[in-house]
């Protein structure tokens, strides 16, 4: 009896025993369902984090203001570091500009009233100036409009654009927005460009912004100490690490920082807090196999005990292959074959359950932001359990039935 044979066999012993089967197959599925489930939902997760930080410039990193106090020896004097001025963030980007991409932002206002003719924003909107660069780092897109020309940024002309959140409270849906003349702080702006949805996944305000010239953002807040925010874009993420460490070194040259002292500013990755979410998913990820592994473990041990059933119940049939001349072997391999199609049945069945419960929770709790995940990693994993559970599940019953005796096999009732 060849392996063939044998499947054919498995799969007729499998209809004499239908409710059997499909119940048996059930508890395999449910258990594959909650291994192949959890581990769908976390990459699902996972997927949406990368989707939105990918937008965020996951290849870029910040240099800013160190903005920490510390006391000194006895607490006679508080030291805050100075903040990074319009001379050094120009520095910076003449030094370190032929390694990345160098972008400069300063942050004008936090709380803007903006308005346009009888219309104004509430005053939670915020006014940045930024550099050619700055946008396109920062994943910014234009729906409509255009960029800063080098005049704009070379002039301070007074010009803007918008984000999408402004122009809702600002114009209505009849109205476009486009070459309209608001006034931001007491200034006229003409309104050049629109930008993109954007959102944010901490719940900043990436939507409510107005962006300005980076001259004509200190044109407005002139008479106040500005910060310059530095961001810096490396064409290749891999590269991210050393282009961190070279531009460390480069804004320590700029600072004038002394050896062996702490730099006097911060870097800090835009991928950092999805570093963060990806350890709690793998952390996830583990805890959901551990419940899937508990799951399949109960199946494994339902199995066999179904198994063991069958082989009492067929005691009789086996006494008779027996005396046709079965090897022990055929018959263990015949109640092996039989574990493993019942254990497959079930395991294609979890796996669709798990894909289609799996994508469905992760949109529920991520949102449109996640997309539509085949888990083929895990799919490939649930049928090699699946697999194995049979093999674990009909071992004991398969050696059990090759041990009979045919004779008294045969004399079975």
């Amino acid at each position: 009896m060849n392996i063939l044979e044998n499947i054919r066999e498995a799969l007729r012993s499998i209809k004499g025993n239908l409710l059997r089967t499909i119940l048996t197959s059930l508890i395999i599925a449910i258990g594959v369902t909650s291994l192949v489930g959890c581990l769908t939902i976390i990459d699902g997760i996972q997927s949406s984090v990368n989707t939105s930080f990918a937008g965020l410039g996951a290849n870029a990193f910040d240099v800013r203001n160190r903005d920490i106090y510390k006391m000194r020896k006895g607490g006679e004097q508080e030291k805050r570091y100075a903040p990074i001025d319009y001379r050094e963030a120009r520095l910076y980007k003449e030094k370190f500009g032929h390694s990345a991409v160098i972008g400069l932002k300063i942050n004008v206002t936090f709380n803007a009233e903006v308005k346009y003719e009888s219309k104004q924003t509430n005053p939670n909107t915020r006014i940045m100036g930024t550099d050619e660069n700055y946008l396109d780092i920062k994943a910014f897109k234009l729906g409509e409009g255009r960029v800063f020309s080098s005049s704009d940024l070379e002039h301070g002309t007074n010009v803007c654009i918008l984000g999408v959140d402004v122009v809702n409270q600002l114009f209505e849906k009849t109205i476009n927005p486009m070459d309209k003349e608001i006034t931001i702080l007491g200034q006229k702006m003409k309104v050049i460009g629109i930008l993109e949805k954007k959102g944010s996944m901490m719940g900043g305000g990436d939507d409510r912004v107005i962006f300005v010239p980076l001259e004509t953002g200190r044109k407005m807040a002139v008479g106040r100490s500005l910060t310059f925010d530095i961001v810096t874009s490396v064409p290749n993420i891999k590269d991210l690490e050393n282009t961190i460490e070279e531009a460390r070194g480069v804004m320590r040259t700029v600072r004038q920082d002394i050896i062996g002292m702490p730099d006097s500013f911060s870097i800090e990755r835009s991928d950092s807090i999805a570093q963060q979410l990806g350890n709690i998913t793998d952390t996830l990820r583990v805890a959901g196999f551990g419940i899937g592994f508990i799951t399949l473990l109960g199946a494994a041990i339902a199995l066999m005990n179904i198994m063991l059933v069958s082989v009492t119940e067929r005691t009789q049939e086996i006494g008779i292959r027996k005396s046709l001349g079965a090897t022990p072997y055929l018959i263990r391999l015949q109640f092996l074959m039989e574990a493993i199609v019942i254990c497959l049945l079930g395991g294609i069945g979890g796996i669709i359950f798990a894909i289609v419960i799996g994508n469905v929770f992760a949109q529920l709790l991520m949102g449109s932001s996640a997309s539509f995940i085949i888990p083929w990693v895990w799919m490939t994993l649930g049928i090699t359990v699946c697999v194995a559970v049979g093999l674990f599940s009909g071992i004991y019953p398969a050696y059990k039935a090759s041990k009979l005796d045919p004779i008294e096999s045969l004399r079975y009732e």
